[in-house]
């Protein structure tokens, strides 16, 4: 099989690490990266500590407006696939990129698999919702990470081509989880020790583009370092750090600021952290697997099952909840239960796609 697989985003480069190696130990794979994360600190790095080969093509799309950007993404990726001629186009997640490169691919009849097909938030004001939504209904292959997932495209009237392969992420984890341990020194470089401080991200417009919100994130990490004497670590996603310097806010004592951290720098912080505050969905999930509290600061998740098992709280972005969630409410003991699947995801997704491509054949 030729596979050209679409990715962008951070958290895409983690989940197409173990389906590329997968898919290059039996098959050609074109990586394409749209360049919609730019940074080196958000991009680079992450192909070098995950093994992944660095990309056949860089589009080199970088920043713009959602409009401008998926379109940009859609005329580069239908070139590099009349160039190609793939049997199948392989995309990942809810961003940008993942539109932009199902458009492309279902525009020229070149067959769709969908890596996280089944995710919904319900929050049609997110951009991510939508990208989800149309990318599950362009595709042929709709690889879930969870039962619910299968459920949901179901209600959608979306059952042929759907797989339970749980989550790639997972195959990420197991892979890497360890050597993070071994290998990083964050912990040593920032001053930290394990169980001591908190971790949060923070990159949703929803926070970065609405000032009062991101205020509110920032003071309830100074009240929760007040009263817990942990610290606050804040990677900064570039676009976060332009809105508080635009905005020219300081962080509260307690709040430490640092730039993007590699892959396994992140595993290492989130595994030794005593709660993961986030809007990130991958996050939240990587808190799961590690047995970690997590609060979301979005007032929805599309992990559901994550709360359901009493390890994540949803409460936007309001200051108050949040300190009160950190500081107040019982969390699970003991390992959390395997929602996301065996680490063997990955597998499966090539399983299929031969499986898929034998049948057309």
């Amino acid at each position: 099989m030729n596979i050209l697989t679409v990715v962008g985003a951070r958290p895409q480069f983690i989940k197409a690490a173990p389906v590329s190696r997968a898919l290059r130990a039996r098959h050609r794979e074109v990586l394409v990266h749209t360049g919609q994360h730019y940074d080196a600190g958000m991009s680079d790095i992450f192909f070098a500590e995950l093994g992944i080969p660095q990309p056949d093509i860089n589009l080199g799309i970088g920043s713009g407006s959602h409009g401008q950007q998926t379109g940009r993404m859609v005329m580069a990726i239908e070139e590099v696939l009349l160039a190609e001629r793939p049997d199948w186009t392989l995309v990942y997640g809810d961003t940008n990129s993942t539109l932009a490169g199902a458009l492309a691919a279902v525009k020229l009849g070149v067959p769709v698999a969908h890596v996280e097909a089944g995710l919904r938030s319900f929050n049609r004001a997110m951009p991510e919702e939508h990208n989800r939504v149309l990318t599950d209904h362009c595709a042929d292959l709709l690889f879930c990470p969870t039962a619910t997932a299968v459920e949901l495209l179901a209600a959608e009237g979306l059952t042929t081509g759907v797989h339970l392969v749980g989550d790639v992420m997972v195959d990420a984890l197991r892979q890497h989880a360890d050597l993070a341990r071994q290998r990083s020194e964050v912990l040593a470089r920032l001053g930290l020790r394990p169980q001591g401080y908190c971790l949060a991200t923070v990159h949703r417009p929803y926070n970065t583009d609405v000032p009062e919100n991101l205020r509110s994130i920032l003071a309830a990490l100074g009240d929760i370092h007040q009263q817990t004497g942990r610290p606050a670590v804040l990677p900064l996603h570039p676009r976060t750090r332009g809105r508080l310097e635009a905005l020219a806010l300081t962080p509260p004592a307690g709040v430490l600021l640092i730039d993007p951290v590699g892959y396994l720098d992140m595993l290492a912080l989130e595994q030794a952290a005593a709660l993961i505050l986030t809007d990130s969905g991958g996050v939240q999930k990587e808190a799961y697997t590690f047995a970690v509290p997590c609060i979301t600061l979005r007032p929805e998740t599309e992990w559901v099952e994550t709360v359901q098992a009493g390890w994540n709280v949803v409460v936007g972005a309001d200051r108050g909840a949040i300190v009160q969630a950190a500081t107040q409410r019982r969390w699970p003991e003991g390992p959390p239960p395997p929602l996301f699947g065996d680490g063997q995801a990955a597998g499966r997704i090539v399983a299929a796609l031969e499986g898929a491509h034998a049948s057309a054949g």
